[in-house]
């Protein structure tokens, strides 16, 4: 490490001495000892979730304050200007400390909209929002997915018109005229939580699908706007459809040209790879290790079973690999470089790393995950189990990341088109 990552990690422990406790030791958990969840998703009531979101807050508020907010992002916009080496360092030092979960902020607001604001809004609203969501006072959701496009992205149908009936063939910044939006997003995590959304809508219907789309940043707040939770299996409701009607949206919160949308979908979805590939998997994480797992098949009397042994020794290998891949891709950042398709496999390997645990975990227990007798360690595992669908499609589904990989990685033919 040279001398200004010292500097810098110095000043991170500073920093975090002065404001948080050290975090007790996550890595090898005792068996029976402490919290046993095994939650992916939130399933809090909805005053601790009000709380938790409030704390997550605040400790963003604190950490821009002292400079540690966007540590990457420009210094006009409230950011520090260092490079994503620092970024991965300071998050390095920070695991070490009891801080508050910022994952309802950072995963899609900080990690997906923020760079996409950067790179295609026009200034007034970079000023407006980057600083806001960097300090904690705007939560940012995705209003991409809805009930027909969902994996084909480019179906969109929510319809932006100009104001004034004209279509996107005439530009509305000449116009000076708002847009009218009408339509429904799905699957939209935080939404409820959220000031403003990045949505997609279709502006020319007799455009090719790629290009008939436009980007906006819907407040919302905004008058036609609601919000109705989904209700997860697991008793969350993390995830939302929106409804849009006659949502009226100021030319200026157009992100990218009129029908080029699908630009600014792609600086989003690439952003989307990176975010969930190096996501921690919160107490899951800690409870998928070897310790704790061969702790759990000597609790279940399965050790001496030696097909469960084998895929245990698989899965801890997977893992392994998974890990090596995320420090290759680090190593890639700290060469300067942009990292390569790296991100899109441990993507793929993210999720399927954790739905082979869920199901590795749900036969030691048998009929004991499906039963609440009280036990440690036991039920707990079936709010895992109920989130593993999620995983493989949250992010990019697993069949459209191995098209990606298969097309555009190792350059083999595209399938066949109807």
């Amino acid at each position: 490490m040279d001398q200004d990552m010292q500097d810098f990690a110095a000043e991170v422990r500073r920093f975090l001495d002065a404001h948080v406790a050290k975090a007790p030791d996550r890595t090898a958990p005792t068996w029976g000892e402490g919290d046993d969840s095994m939650a992916y998703f939130s399933s809090l009531p909805p005053e601790e979730e009000r709380e938790f979101v409030r704390r997550a807050r605040e400790w963003q508020r604190v950490r821009h304050e002292n400079g540690f907010g966007w540590i990457t992002g420009p210094e006009e916009y409230g950011g520090r200007g260092l490079t994503p080496v620092h970024d991965l360092l300071y998050d390095a030092i920070e695991s070490e400390y009891d801080v508050a979960d910022t994952g309802v902020l950072s995963v899609i607001g900080l990690g997906m909209i923020g760079p996409t604001i950067l790179a295609h809004a026009q200034p007034r609203i970079r000023e407006r929002w980057l600083p806001a969501m960097y300090r904690g006072d705007a939560i940012a959701c995705q209003l991409f997915s809805e009930p027909g496009a969902g994996s084909d992205l480019a179906s969109v149908a929510t319809r932006a018109v100009r104001e004034d009936g004209g279509t996107s063939r005439s530009s509305a910044a000449e116009s000076g005229g708002d847009w009218v939006l009408n339509g429904q997003k799905v699957w939209t995590s935080v939404a409820q939580h959220s000031e403003i959304g990045l949505a997609l809508t279709r502006t020319d219907p007799d455009a090719p699908k790629h290009r008939g789309i436009t980007a906006f940043l819907v407040p919302m707040d905004a008058p036609g706007v609601e919000v109705r939770p989904l209700r997860q299996m697991t008793g969350g409701a993390d995830f939302n459809e929106v409804f849009l009607t006659d949502v009226r949206i100021p030319d200026d919160h157009r992100l990218g040209a009129v029908d080029g949308g699908w630009t600014v979908a792609l600086t989003t979805l690439m952003n989307e790879r990176n975010a969930v590939a190096t996501e921690g998997a919160g107490p899951v994480a800690a409870a998928l290790s070897p310790d704790h797992l061969a702790a759990l098949m000597r609790a279940t009397w399965t050790w001496d079973d030696r097909a469960l042994r084998a895929r245990l020794a698989e899965l801890l290998v997977d893992a392994l690999a998974t890990g090596y891949l995320n420090a290759r891709a680090q190593r890639t950042l700290r060469a300067g470089n942009a990292p390569g398709p790296e991100r899109s496999v441990a993507k793929l390997m993210y999720g399927q790393n954790l739905t082979r645990a869920a199901h590795f975990v749900a036969d030691c227990l048998g009929p004991r995950l499906i039963a609440d007798t009280g036990r440690w360690g036991t039920y707990a595992w079936s709010e895992l189990l109920l989130a593993t669908p999620a995983l493989r499609i949250l992010g990019g589904t697993e069949e459209i990341m191995k098209n990606i990989l298969a097309e555009r990685v190792l350059g083999l033919p595209k399938e066949a088109r109807a």
